[in-house]
């Protein structure tokens, strides 16, 4: 398997694609991203299964930019790693809200990285 260096990058782009409005409103898309048994722990400390989670981004009507920073890739094993990073929002006027501390672990699932599971949890403003 490929180091954290050169797999931060790929994986980096998959989770920012879920950050894109086009790609969250587009079930195919979100389908070919989500493992199977995806579970999530929203920021509101909700919990989530594929099926809520697909449903409700198709109905998303916000076009709120979601924006991360600071990264982070740990092979946990084989097929298997965990990204971190910070995220925000920028509405319309160009406020800032929803800091979030994240975390993504990504499978490599028949040739293809899919997110299992992520969690996210508020946290002071950081901008």
């Amino acid at each position: 398997m490929t180091g954290s260096r050169q797999l931060l990058p790929v994986i980096q782009s998959l989770e920012s694609q879920l950050h894109s409005p086009a790609i969250r409103n587009n079930v195919k898309a979100v389908d070919e991203l989500l493992h199977v048994d995806f579970e999530e722990i929203g920021r509101s400390g909700q919990c989530y299964n594929r099926q809520q989670t697909v449903a409700a981004l198709e109905r998303e009507s916000s076009q709120v930019s979601i924006l991360a920073e600071e990264f982070k890739l740990s092979i946990i094993s084989h097929g298997t790693v965990l990204l971190t990073y910070r995220s925000f929002q920028r509405d319309a006027d160009g406020g800032i809200s929803r800091h979030a501390l994240r975390s993504s672990l990504w499978l490599l699932s028949d040739n293809r990285w899919q997110i299992r599971f992520h969690q996210a949890t508020p946290m002071e403003d950081f901008r």
